[in-house]
C-alpha cells in the first residue's frame, strides 16, 4: 500500500542543533520544531551542540554524536532533524553511525513546501527547488537519500532515479527552468498589463504565520486556507479589494517568510516573491505578541531590499493586537489590528488609500451636454457609481483618473 493510502502515526524526531554564535541557536530551534510540527512530525526532544564550526564528517562532534544515538534508542526515535544543512557525506555518516533518518533543515522546509504547493508554478517552484538540493547531494550521500523511505523529506521527485541518474535530474531540471521562465515572462505580460490600464496592486508580506492569510480573507473573503502553521499558505493568490475612496486594487497574497530561510527557496520562489516588487504598496504584516518582532521585521526587510523592493511605500500591520497590552500607537504607515476578529479594519483601510498614489480621485460632477467627449472618457476610464439627468447636463458619481481631473474640476459640484 502505498504511503498516501495509509494512515501514519506522526513521526517521532529528535532535533539537532549546532550553536556557533552566528545566530541564536535557541531561537533557531524552538522554529524548526514548529516545522517539524507543521510536517507531521513529533518532537521528542532538542540538542544543541556548541561549537567553533561544523565538524566536516559528522556536523557534530563524536561524543555527542554517540549521546545523541543513546538518545534515540531510549525514546524510540525514528528522525533526526538538524537545524542546518548537510553535505551529502554527512548525511551518509550519521545515518550510518546512529541507524536512523537524517533530515536536514532544508529538507523540512522543501517537504512542507511539496505538500503546500497548489499552484501549477508553486509545484514546479518546488520540485526545481528539490532536484537542485538533492543533486548537489548525490556524491557522498551512498544510500542516505534512498534510506529515507517514506514520510517526511521524500515526498517530491523520488529517490531512485537521484541517485542513478545525474543526467535525468539535470534534464528535468532544465525542464523546469524552462517552464517556470515562460511562466514568469506571462507574469510580466500581465503585470505590464495592469500597469497600462492602471491597477494598482497591494502586496502582503511578511514572517510566517504572522496572519497574513487570514488578514487577506478578512479583506477579500477569499478563502484562501488560514491555519495555524507555518507555510499555511505558499502560492500567490490575489483578489479584488474595494477602498473606502472608492477605488479598486489588486490584494495579493504571498508566500511566508522564516529565520535562515535556506538560499535554494530564496532562488526557487524568486520569481514569485518578485511580485510583490511590481506592487504599489507593501502591508508588512507583524505578530505583535511574538517576543522577537524586530529580528521577524528584519528579516522580511532584508529580502524586500534584496527584492529590490526598498522604496514600494509600506504600511507595518501589527497583527494579533488583542493579544497585547502595550499602548497602540498608530499612524498612516503604522496599523494595529486583528485579523482574527476584524478589529482595526477601517482604520487600515484608510491608511491604504492614503499611501497609495492618488491616480483617481471621486468626484460629483454635472457635465454639461455639449461636453459629450469629456463624459464619454469619463464613463470609460473611471468607475461610475450613480448617473442622473438634469437640466443642467449629466450628474455623475465618479472616479476620475488623475489626467481628466483638471478638465472635470470645473464642473465639479459642492455641496
Amino acid at each position: 500500500m502505498h504511503d498516501t493510502e495509509q494512515k501514519q502515526e506522526p513521526a517521532g524526531v529528535i532535533l539537532v542543533g549546532l550553536d556557533t554564535g552566528e545566530y541564536d541557536a535557541e531561537q533557531s530551534i524552538a522554529e524548526l520544531a514548529a516545522l517539524a510540527e507543521t510536517a507531521g512530525c513529533t518532537v521528542l526532544r532538542s540538542v544543541i551542540q556548541a561549537r567553533k564550526s561544523p565538524e566536516s564528517a559528522t556536523c557534530i562532534g563524536s561524543g555527542k554524536l554517540e549521546e545523541i544515538t543513546g538518545l534515540a534508542e531510549a525514546l524510540d526515535a525514528e528522525m533526526l532533524i538538524f537545524d542546518l544543512e548537510l553535505t551529502g557525506m554527512q548525511l551518509r555518516n550519521i545515518s550510518d553511525l546512529t541507524g536512523c533518518k537524517v533530515i536536514d533543515r532544508t529538507m523540512l522546509i522543501l517537504d512542507i513546501f511539496a505538500g503546500r504547493a497548489r499552484t501549477a508554478e508553486g509545484k514546479i517552484q518546488v520540485s526545481l527547488a528539490q532536484y537542485k538540493y538533492r543533486l548537489t547531494r548525490l556524491t557522498g550521500a551512498g544510500t542516505a537519500l534512498s534510506r529515507l523511505g517514506g514520510g517526511i523529506g521524500t515526498r517530491g521527485p523520488g529517490e531512485t532515479k537521484l541517485e542513478t541518474d545525474r543526467r535525468h535530474i539535470r534534464t528535468r531540471i532544465s525542464t523546469l527552468e524552462n517552464a517556470l521562465r515562460e511562466m514568469e515572462k506571462h507574469r510580466k505580460f500581465i503585470g505590464s498589463r495592469r500597469k497600462k490600464d492602471g491597477i494598482l496592486t497591494v502586496a502582503i508580506v511578511g514572517y510566517t504565520n504572522a496572519g497574513k492569510s487570514t488578514l487577506f480573507n478578512m479583506l477579500t473573503d477569499a478563502g484562501v486556507l488560514a491555519e495555524n502553521k507555518l507555510f499555511a499558505t505558499l502560492d500567490v493568490t490575489a483578489r479584488a479589494l474595494e477602498l473606502p475612496d472608492g477605488r479598486s486594487v489588486l490584494l495579493s497574497d504571498t508566500v511566508g517568510l522564516i529565520r535562515r530561510l535556506p538560499h535554494h527557496l530564496v532562488e526557487a520562489f524568486r520569481s514569485t516573491l518578485e511580485e510583490t516588487a511590481q506592487a504599489d504598496l507593501i502591508l508588512h504584516v507583524l505578530d505583535a505578541s511574538e517576543p522577537d518582532i524586530r529580528e521577524r521585521m528584519q528579516i522580511t526587510q532584508d529580502l524586500l531590499t534584496d527584492l529590490g523592493c526598498a522604496e514600494i511605500p509600506q504600511i507595518h500591520v501589527l497583527n494579533k493586537a488583542d493579544l497585547v497590552s502595550v499602548p497602540q500607537k498608530q499612524d498612516s504607515t503604522t496599523v494595529w489590528i486583528s485579523a482574527k476578529n476584524g478589529t482595526g479594519t477601517d482604520a487600515l483601510l484608510r491608511a491604504i488609500c492614503q499611501n497609495l498614489p492618488q491616480t483617481a480621485k471621486r468626484m460629483r460632477l454635472c457635465i454639461p451636454f455639449t461636453e459629450g467627449r469629456l463624459l464619454g472618457l469619463l464613463r470609460e476610464e473611471g468607475k461610475v457609481f450613480s448617473e442622473e439627468y438634469t437640466a443642467e447636463g449629466t450628474v455623475l458619481d465618479v472616479m476620475v483618473d488623475v489626467k481628466r481631473q483638471k478638465a472635470a474640476a470645473q464642473f465639479e459640484l459642492h455641496e
